[in-house]
């Protein structure tokens, strides 16, 4: 699945099916759930759980918490738009899973 025909099914409101935690969680926060994105990350322990951690913590506001979770995810911590960084997070899980 390339990056397009995951907005895509954003969009739709379609989960594709086999997502990785990460993917699952960023799909589930850009409809709107971000208890249920925060859930799935939280149950898991790679880096790319923690940079979606990160993200989802930056998203909230809670800045302290989401540099733990960059540090954990050994990344810088992002300083551009919240859509951005959520493109560029959903293109590298997308190609990890490819």
């Amino acid at each position: 699945m390339d990056a397009a025909s995951f907005e895509t099914s954003v969009a739709d409101g379609t989960m594709p099916p086999g997502l990785a935690p990460g993917l699952r969680a960023l799909w589930m926060e850009a409809r709107g759930d971000w208890d249920a994105a925060h859930r799935i990350v939280q149950e898991e322990s790679d880096a790319d759980a923690a940079w979606v951690h990160a993200y989802l913590h930056r998203r909230e506001g809670d800045l302290d918490n989401a540099r733990y979770w960059y540090r954990r995810a050994g990344r810088e911590p992002a300083v551009d738009a919240l859509a951005a960084e959520w493109r560029r997070i959903a293109a590298a899980l997308l190609a990890a899973d490819a």
